[in-house]
């Protein structure tokens, strides 16, 4: 396969990184420090705010994690060893962090219904479950391009050894 096939699949990886770098790096520090000054004050509610962030930054590290995997995924398609064993360990291994960030913002939706509570606002909720119900769907789907996958390469490997 010609080497830059899949750039832009590449560059949309670099697209989708970088807002969550900058979420890291500025929004959530600013959020964590009013937070910080309003549980000096007694509120009990700035420390449901530090148990989501708590999982937004937990979850950043398999988020990374993954879109490595999808890089390496995309550079073993380039090689032409799209069809190997270490593609299947990549789709893995991204379908493992998938689960992972997805039990994190779950373990977080307590925290959640608090500050929905508090503020009165039951969409919020709802857009809560939008980060684990989309992490839930890539792992299912890298779970079945695991399956379809490991088929192929035995599908592969039996017609190597008839001819």
């Amino acid at each position: 396969m010609k080497q830059g096939s899949t750039i832009f699949l590449k560059i949309a990886l670099f697209l989708i990184g970088a807002p969550v770098l900058a979420l890291c790096i500025f929004l959530l520090p600013q959020i964590a420090a009013e937070a910080a000054a309003q549980a000096e004050e007694g509120a009990a509610l700035a420390y449901a705010v530090f148990g989501i962030l708590t999982a937004m930054y937990g979850s950043a590290i398999p988020f990374y994690f993954a879109l490595y995997q999808a890089f390496k995924l995309l550079n073993y398609i380039d090689r032409n060893e799209a069809f190997s064993q270490i593609s299947v360990t990549a789709l893995k291994k991204i379908k493992y962090c998938a689960f992972l960030i997805c039990g994190l913002y779950l373990a977080a939706m307590p925290f959640i219904y608090i500050i929905a509570e508090w503020d009165d606002a039951p969409g919020l909720i709802l857009l809560g479950m939008v980060i684990p119900g989309a992490s839930l769907v890539i792992a299912v789907f890298a779970a079945v391009l695991q399956r379809l996958l490991r088929e192929a390469i035995n599908i592969k490997s039996e017609n190597d050894l008839t001819v």
